[in-house]
């Protein structure tokens, strides 16, 4: 046989036998067995029973062994970290501006009463109080949740900040002790102590008041132009830190500022028990009051703008960046708002006075200077309101040429924005004396010389004001900004001038009409809510300005924020805030309005109105 046909055929064979055989093994593979009973079934575990379980075991020992890394912002739900903050701190900071302001005035109000005699003084001088123990507690309160908010929402920048001002905490916390025992003190000792005793208490309270806010301003002014530490934040001097550049330029604008604002607060108390008074004795009473409020409030608003003035240079001279941010960049627009607000406080302020005219029985000589003053309040207003950059169309930037208008576009400058200030200051300053002098005719025999030398210092003051306002344009901006302190020095020296000689020449005035408080229009009382209102929206506002210049720094130039609130919110968003905060804060001030009327109510069942069949018997009446 052939020997290749006998290979072939053993291939074939072989290829054979290996094709059955992967097959069979194939086959057997697929063949169902029957399980095997495995070891950990038998300890009661399942294979993926042990695996989660290693898993958890792993999950464990790595969270052991994890190390602790502080955080340095946490989120708060819905509004955000940031709004959660700035609505807190802006109540906070509201109610601790009424708390310092109301006993400043009633300590004052107080101490007339004591040289004068006059027992409605004194009471006048406690119903002013009767308003600060719940402002107190509040304050207290929001100051609390502001720390907690601190703490939680920004740790890093809180412990920085503790870092550097520990050592301020100490006394800050023994001062707050100290206000509320003579805040205390001084209200529910009212009539039980002697009259000096208690006087006391009330200038106590207010240094102490004075205390703790100087030491606050130190860290929201350090914030802003810090001092004191090296450039990458450590502290090198803690005196430096607290006495920063704009340390004190704060101090006296919220100083001011908040005389203003409580005064104002106060008159709106008075004019809500005004609306709801039911004798013509207490409508005279309220009436009073809400004139003595607004007198306090328009007293300290009138320098309020040279505070700010002398704040805004401070801030220059730290760093010219943040005034030009302040008043050219992205906060200029707020500066218009700002006017417009302003403005129409001077408006308000001004129509109060010329309505309180009506108080004086007879001849009313200075009404026809009214409309003099209104004028002249108008075009001052519309002056300060005007923009430096229009907002317009395309069509519109072509025709004028320009963002800039013209004509009007001269008028967007400081130079002009100062003048007109002034000027208003000046106004609303005269229509106080007509106010003061109408139902007066003096007896003096200078007073004809007297009227002309007032005269020819307001004619006077007010063409140096215009003139440096003219000079201005054609001055270099360094220059410029320096001439807003010859403006507010004249304004200033016309003001005390005025005062003094009016002061002497109305000694021994004859009284040509009797004064009838009570007897004003509604609307009159109107104007004092609105003031109040507007003096806290402004409030708001300017806090956001200061706040927001630092931009995305929590210190400026040395911390910076890294969180997702790192940007400047837009001009909408922060007036749809403020108007949430002023709102908030009236719901809080009407059930402090509230509470304290409380006070004048007589008690459950006095009137006939008990429990118990409406008995006034005290035992019978469930013991009232």
């Amino acid at each position: 046989m052939n020997p290749r046909l006998l290979i072939a055929a053993a291939v074939v064979v072989l290829l054979g036998l290996g094709g059955a055989v992967r097959v069979y093994l194939a086959l057997e593979n697929q063949a169902y067995h029957p399980p095997v009973r495995s070891t950990q079934v038998e300890q009661g575990a399942a294979p993926r029973e042990q695996a989660v379980r290693d898993i958890a075991k792993a999950t464990e020992t790595k969270a052991k062994a994890k190390k602790y890394e502080p955080p340095t912002y946490r989120t708060f739900p819905v509004v955000g970290s940031r709004v959660a903050v700035w609505i807190v701190a802006q109540l906070h900071l509201m109610f601790a501006a009424f708390v310092l302001a109301v006993p400043m005035f009633a300590f004052i109000i107080e101490l007339i009463g004591y040289f004068n005699g006059d027992k409605r003084y004194n009471k006048l001088a406690y119903e002013f109080a009767k308003l600060l123990s719940t402002s107190f507690s509040f304050t207290a309160s929001f100051g609390g949740f502001l720390t907690f908010l601190l703490i939680m929402l920004y740790p890093a920048f809180t412990n920085y900040m503790m870092e550097i001002f520990s050592w301020t905490f100490i006394p800050y916390v023994m001062l707050f002790f100290a206000e509320a025992g003579f805040l205390y003190s001084y209200y529910y000792g009212w009539g039980k102590f002697h009259p000096v005793v208690h006087l006391f208490l009330g200038l106590g309270l207010n240094l102490i008041g004075t205390g703790i806010m100087f030491i606050a301003d130190s860290w929201a002014s350090f914030m802003m132009t810090p001092g004191g530490v090296s450039d990458v934040g450590a502290l090198i001097d803690p005196w430096a830190a607290f006495d920063n550049f704009t340390w004190m330029p704060i101090n006296i604008h919220r100083f001011i500022g908040n005389i203003a604002f409580g005064g104002s607060i106060a008159a709106a108390y008075a004019a809500w028990k005004f609306l709801g008074a039911k004798s013509d004795e207490e409508r005279a009473h309220y009436d009073w009051m809400g004139y003595m409020g607004n007198f306090v409030a328009i007293s300290a608003f009138l320098p309020l703008p040279f505070a700010g003035y002398y704040l805004a240079l401070e801030i220059y001279g730290y760093n010219q960046a943040l005034g030009i941010m302040m008043m050219g960049g992205a906060f200029s627009w707020l500066f218009i708002i700002q006017a417009v607000l302003i403005g129409n406080l001077f408006l308000a302020a001004n129509y109060y006075l010329w309505l309180g005219m009506g108080r004086i029985q007879g001849t009313q000589p200075y009404q026809k200077y009214v409309k003099y003053l209104l004028a002249s309040i108008t075009i001052c207003f519309a002056v300060w309101a005007t923009p430096r950059s229009i907002l317009a169309s395309v069509s519109e930037i072509k025709a004028m040429g320009g963002t800039l208008h013209p004509a009007l576009g001269f008028l967007g400058v400081m130079s002009a924005k100062n003048t007109a200030v002034n000027c208003l200051i000046l106004t609303t300053y005269v229509s106080f004396l007509f106010y003061r002098r109408t139902g007066k005719e003096p007896t003096v025999s200078w007073a004809g010389i007297g009227n002309i030398i007032q005269f020819l210092i307001f004619a006077g003051v007010t063409s140096f004001v215009i003139a440096l306002g003219i000079y201005g344009y054609f001055v270099e901006a360094a220059v410029r900004i320096q001439l807003s302190i010859p403006q507010v020095a004249s304004v200033l020296f016309a003001m005390v001038a005025m005062t003094i000689i009016d002061a002497f020449m109305l000694r021994g005035a004859r009284e040509t009409g009797e004064t009838h408080w009570g007897k004003l229009p509604n609307i009159s009382q109107y104007v004092l809510i609105f003031i109040a209102v507007t003096f806290t929206w402004l409030m708001g506002l300017m806090g956001y300005v200061r706040s927001g210049l630092r931009q995305h720094w929590h210190v400026y130039g040395v911390m910076r924020d890294q969180s997702l609130d790192a940007f400047t919110p837009t001009l909408g968003f922060a007036t749809q805030i403020i108007s949430v905060i002023v709102i908030i804060f009236f719901a809080f001030i009407a059930f402090v309005f509230w509470l304290s009327s409380l006070h004048d109510k007589p008690d459950w069942g006095s009137d006939g109105h008990g429990s118990h069949g409406g008995s006034s018997d005290g035992a019978h009446g469930g013991g009232h």
